[in-house]
């Protein structure tokens, strides 16, 4: 054999395990799924918490009583909206917002402040990736004239 052809054989083994630890690198990613949501970025495949987020996110796009076989899968906050915010309410939407988060098997929230500003209300949650020990806030913002605002 030639050191030219040794040299291709050794080329080709390399790139086999180059594909391999790609391979590998790809199936260690334990959560995938797909998003046309934000179209500025350059794939609309998701991973792991970022795929977490979003699948919350869309839990609180919907109304509580629009999804048919479950009616009471879905967020409060879009009927309660223009209402004033007593304790009595804040209690029901904190209450509301911890089923939704706690629905997700892969999170857990540990805590969520509720205010109001002039056009909505202001939610944080503090929550815990179960499978990564991860703890994050989330802000939303359910605003009266723009829908849903992340943050």
């Amino acid at each position: 054999m030639s050191s030219l052809e040794k040299s291709v054989i050794q080329q080709i083994r390399l790139n086999e395990e180059s594909q391999k630890t790609k391979t590998f690198r790809d199936k260690t990613k334990t959560y995938r799924g797909v998003s046309t949501v934000d179209l500025t970025r350059k794939s609309i495949v998701l991973f792991d918490i970022e795929l977490i987020k979003q699948d919350i996110i869309n839990h609180f796009h919907i109304r509580q009583g629009e999804k048919l076989s479950d009616p009471s899968f879905g967020t409060i906050l879009w009927d309660v909206l223009f209402e004033p915010l007593t304790t009595t309410l804040k209690d029901k939407i904190i209450n509301n917002v911890t089923q939704i988060i706690n629905y997700d098997p892969r999170v857990n929230v540990d805590r969520i402040v509720l205010d109001e500003y002039e056009s909505g209300i202001s939610i944080e949650c503090t929550l815990t990736y179960l499978p990564y020990n991860f703890s994050e806030t989330m802000k939303l913002k359910f605003d009266e004239k723009n829908g849903l605002l992340t943050g």
